[in-house]
């Protein structure tokens, strides 16, 4: 291929990708001025009011996007799983119960494949909110409450890959998950017992959970010799020494780093409270360990002491964070 063919179809691409992400932001404009706030409300009310948990069907795209909903949900404190109408039909309907909530997504509102999901709901009179662009389809006319798409075609060139559709019904679920995560008070602290595992669940970590504590801490008294706290900073291996006053109130920190920049034949002479930095910087064994990261990172330090009550109560360390996958 020449390189003015190549590049007129760098052009095309890029014009072509313009006119989808265009599209789309039509699509959610449109949905964004469309949404019916008494719709939305009540939807949210039906999903907070909820004894059971909130379950998520459709197919094809509408299923992707639907277990992506379910997800989120589940992740922010909403109990919620996906449901594939197919299985519903073969024995998996038995997952869904009275106290639950059913939200069916299907674009035109006519899957047949959800046919008996929405029996199903009838039957026992399960809440079902719809997520349709037809209001009149036989999903919409099945919701006890309908939450509407743009009806305004896709992106796709053809007109029948899912592109706007789909975008705009993962819009709508993230309106519905937030929704949730502020009627509920869903915090940080809720989101972290939820991800333990993976970078946020490493981000949100506290700092309690990775100090050191007891004979790990490298302490000693602030009228410690040099001698003392050579020793200690060698035994406790983490590059600092922190000192106490008779009223076991934290008053300084002596750092590797600050031992090579006083080195001298005297320094054994010295006593601790002479070289050490006071009032170093400090962090709650509550603080989440970001907190503790960006703290190091703006004074350019490696160590932090936690204290409760000014008093120490552990330490803890860059490599803490780095081996912990914080950083």
């Amino acid at each position: 291929m020449s390189a003015t063919i190549q590049q007129s179809q760098k052009e095309l691409d890029r014009l072509s990708a313009i006119r989808t992400i265009d599209t789309e932001i039509k699509t959610i404009e449109e949905l964004k001025h469309s949404l019916d706030a008494d719709s939305l409300t009540k939807a949210l009310d039906l999903m907070q009011n909820s004894k059971g948990r909130i379950i998520i069907t459709g197919m094809g795209k509408s299923g992707h996007i639907g277990k992506k909903i379910a997800a989120s949900l589940a992740s922010t404190g909403t109990p919620s799983f996906f449901v594939h109408p197919a299985e519903a039909s073969h024995g998996d309907l038995g997952m869904i119960t009275e106290d639950d909530v059913v939200i069916a997504i299907s674009n035109s509102g006519e899957s047949k494949e959800l046919v008996d999901i929405l029996n199903y709901c009838k039957r026992f009179g399960i809440t079902l909110i719809a997520i349709t662009k037809n209001p009149e389809s036989s999903l919409g006319k099945a919701g006890d409450v309908v939450l509407a798409l743009p009806n305004n075609g896709e992106a796709c060139p053809l007109g029948l890959a899912p592109t706007n559709s789909t975008t705009a019904t993962l819009v709508l679920g993230d309106i519905l998950t937030i929704g949730m995560i502020e009627r509920k008070g869903f915090s940080k602290e809720d989101f972290n017992d939820r991800h333990p595992g993976g970078k946020l669940g490493a981000i949100l970590k506290r700092v309690s959970d990775l100090m050191h504590t007891g004979q790990e801490m490298p302490i000693l008294d602030e009228n410690a010799n040099m001698q003392a706290v050579l020793l200690e900073m060698t035994s406790k291996r983490l590059g600092c020494v922190g000192f106490i006053n008779q009223s076991g109130i934290l008053t300084g920190i002596l750092t590797d780093g600050d031992l090579r920049r006083c080195l001298s034949s005297k320094i054994l002479e010295e006593k601790a409270v002479d070289l050490m930095t006071r009032n170093p910087k400090t962090i709650s064994p509550d603080a989440m360990t970001a907190e503790a990261l960006k703290i190091m990172h703006d004074k350019k330090i490696t160590n932090l002491f936690v204290v409760e009550n000014s008093k120490p109560v552990g330490v803890i360390h860059i490599h803490d964070l780095l081996n912990n996958g914080v950083a």
